[in-house]
């Protein structure tokens, strides 16, 4: 990979920070090599990464907790379908229910709807996990994922029904993510940064793995958010 060190305005919209470290993927280079080395995507069609604090959950190692079980029995009644994104039929119906969740959590507008329709047809999803209630049949939620058979495997935004937030969907989908790609094989599922205690959850599995900045935890140490100086 080529490597950029560079200072820049802040645009935290759109993944660029004061100062970054870039990575571009060289050919021969599948972006399972950068997510290892500890990048994430700030391009969509995956050809610009950047430096930054993450999780991973090495799957080889995951085994439910008594937590993850406990969510798992919470969302018990919703179904999981994984399918490839050319066989997922963005319609207008869901394209509202999905701007209807981003308008409420990340603020009116912040996602437009051509950048919702951009993260539907980047590369960056490759496939889709779709949630519906087994009851109704009504789908209550859809998680975007990148996967690369079977070393790495990226979870990227999710979008659910807010009438099922007691019921904990939110961490019920990623458990399920967890849970199905451990089954099949994947290495490593990536869960994006983690910058503050708001972001521990992502954390609460066993197999959790942190990259500081240089390399990955090891296995027998405890995870922690360094506190701001």
């Amino acid at each position: 990979m080529k490597l950029l060190f560079s200072e820049a305005k802040a645009d935290y919209a759109h993944y660029i920070f004061p100062y970054a470290i870039w990575a571009f993927p060289e050919p021969g280079e599948t972006p399972a090599h950068l997510f290892n080395q500890g990048f994430l995507p700030s391009s969509r069609d995956l050809d610009r990464f950047y430096l930054c604090r993450q999780v991973r959950v090495d799957l080889r190692r995951f085994r439910p907790s008594s937590e993850n079980r406990r969510i798992l029995r919470k969302g018990e009644g919703v179904a999981a379908a994984l399918v490839p994104r050319a066989e997922f039929d963005y319609s207008q119906e869901r394209r509202e229910f999905i701007k209807i969740y981003a308008d409420i959590k990340f603020g009116k507008d912040v996602m437009s709807y051509s950048r919702l329709d951009s993260l539907f047809t980047s590369k960056i999803t490759s496939h889709l996990l779709a949630f519906s209630d087994t009851r109704t049949g009504a789908e209550v939620g859809v998680v975007t994922l990148y996967l690369e058979p079977s070393s790495a495997a990226y979870y990227y935004y999710a979008f659910y029904d807010l009438n099922y937030y007691s019921r904990n969907l939110g961490m019920f989908m990623m458990t399920t993510a967890v849970k199905l790609l451990a089954e099949r094989g994947f290495q490593f599922l990536y869960l994006g940064s983690c910058y503050s205690e708001n972001a521990l959850y992502k954390t609460q599995f066993v197999g959790a793995e942190f990259f500081n900045g240089a390399r990955w935890s090891e296995k027998s140490r405890r995870i922690e958010i360094p506190h701001p100086a």
